[in-house]
Parts: C-alpha cells; sequence; structure tokens
C-alpha cells in the first residue's frame, strides 16, 4: 500500500478543511429553497404501521398516511421519495436532514414543539387501551397502575404513559408486532396505541379487543425542522388538499370516517 507524503496529507487536509467551510452556508440554508431545488420531498415514515403507513401485498408502501404524504408532495409540485426507519429514529433523521420531514403520526406536544416545527393537524385521534379478549384487563387510564403497559419506543405513548401512571411497568417496542405478540403470550397485560390503528388492527386480530374507550385527544402533524418559512407552505399544501376535498376522501377511504377534523 502506497502512503502519501506528509506535506501532501497536511495540504490535503488543508483544502477539505477549506471545502467544508465553504459548503457550510449552502447546509445551513436549507428549507423550501433546497426541497424545491431539489424536486424531491423526502419524507420519513416507519413503514410498520397500518393503516397508516405499511408494505401492501406487493411490497410496496400503502396506507392513509403514504397517500397523504404523495398528495401533498403533489400539491407542492413535488416528487415524494420514502425513507423507512424505526420510529425512535425518525426524528433524528429529521434533525440530521436525512429527511425533509417526518409523516408518521407524530403527535404535537409542547415538549415536541420547543424543538420541532409542525404543521397543522391532519389527524385528530386518542390514546387506545388494547388487551386480550380472553383475559380482561385495564380498561381506563387508572387501571394501568400498577400493570405491564407496552408502547412503542419513544412515542407519545410512553410520554403520557410515564407522565401519567408513574407506578406503570411501562415495557417498550422498536414495533408494533412483537408489543402484541408478547399481549397474547402474557408477558404484559395491555397495550397503548392510537385509536385508529387500533380499530384497524383489531378488524383482523379478533383476539384482541379495545378496551375502554379513548382518551388524551391529540393531534398530529407533519414534523419538520425549525423553519417558519416551510411550515408556512406545507400549512398552505394541507389547507388545499382539505379544501379541495382530497383530504376528507383519504380519510373516508381507510377508516370510513373523516378523521382529519
Amino acid at each position: 500500500m502506497r502512503f502519501p507524503a506528509r506535506r501532501a496529507v497536511v495540504s490535503g487536509l488543508g483544502l477539505a478543511l477549506l471545502a467544508a467551510c465553504a459548503k457550510k452556508p449552502e447546509a445551513a440554508g436549507g428549507g423550501w429553497e433546497r426541497i424545491k431545488a431539489s424536486g424531491t420531498l423526502r419524507i420519513g415514515l416507519e413503514g410498520t404501521y397500518p393503516p397508516f403507513n405499511f408494505q401492501g401485498a406487493d411490497g410496496q408502501l400503502t396506507g392513509f398516511e403514504v397517500d397523504f404524504a404523495k398528495a401533498l408532495a403533489a400539491q407542492l409540485g413535488l416528487k415524494p421519495e420514502f425513507r423507512p426507519a424505526p420510529f425512535a429514529g425518525l426524528l433524528g433523521a429529521l434533525e440530521s436532514g436525512r429527511v425533509d420531514v417526518v409523516i408518521n403520526q407524530i403527535t404535537i406536544t409542547p415538549e415536541r414543539k420547543v424543538k420541532y416545527d409542525f404543521s397543522e393537524p391532519y389527524t385528530i385521534s386518542g390514546i387506545q387501551i388494547i388487551t386480550l379478549k380472553a383475559k380482561p384487563g385495564p380498561s381506563k387510564p387508572g387501571e394501568l397502575a400498577g400493570k405491564k403497559v407496552g408502547v412503542g419506543l419513544g412515542t407519545n405513548y410512553e410520554q403520557w404513559l410515564r407522565a401519567n401512571v408513574p407506578t406503570a411497568d411501562v415495557r417498550t417496542y422498536d414495533d408494533d408486532p412483537t408489543k402484541y405478540q408478547d399481549l397474547k403470550a402474557g408477558r404484559i397485560d395491555a397495550v397503548l396505541n392510537d385509536r385508529l390503528v387500533a380499530a384497524d388492527f383489531i378488524k383482523t386480530s379478533p383476539e384482541f379487543v379495545a378496551s375502554g374507550p379513548p382518551f388524551a385527544a391529540q393531534g398530529a402533524g407533519v414534523a419538520m425542522k425549525k423553519d417558519a418559512a416551510l411550515k408556512v407552505i406545507i400549512d398552505q399544501a394541507i389547507d388545499a388538499l382539505r379544501a379541495s376535498g382530497k383530504l376528507t376522501a383519504l380519510s373516508r377511504q381507510w377508516f370510513g370516517v373523516d378523521v382529519t377534523r
């Protein structure tokens, strides 16, 4: 193996540093102008969260949020590019610039709004307790105390549970299927999830049941880095989809009702 002379290495490093410094302002510029120039909206999502985003029988991504993201990108005059990742890594992908937005039922909370911008809500939902039909379990928030409760790692459900039921035994998961396997096996007593996800899941998994009414109303928005101009543009695009009836039509297609208001 040949090694360059030390002077060449030092010179090379100097040039590299100069090049990096020269590129910094462009990278920091980001935002809508960069997205528009690229012609592509890079979208972070799980791809394993039906009926919002998941792989269909043909192996392609499908679901309400996939269709919503495509419609949003089209409204912006862009091509959608989906970049699946585990939920716990989605906001990290946003921070590092690997995606432009995250569309994955990210609940708008005061804590998250400190660090990120959010569009206006595109779905309104709540938290649902899910248990085994053959084994009655907790059916309201107060009954989760002392129970082993499965939640998605880094989700609003984990945050809500830790803040509101501190005596619950919180079990975190990177995906949905594993926590339901544990619930079925009796390793946990209940699962917390989005009421809309629960309703869809129970249709095809009759051994589980939505236990009690949903609670803690929550809105999900398109998450993005702090960028007031980009937020305005995203909100305007969502308003246009709402006004045209496209957003309601997608909701009725996937849920049978309008869950966008």
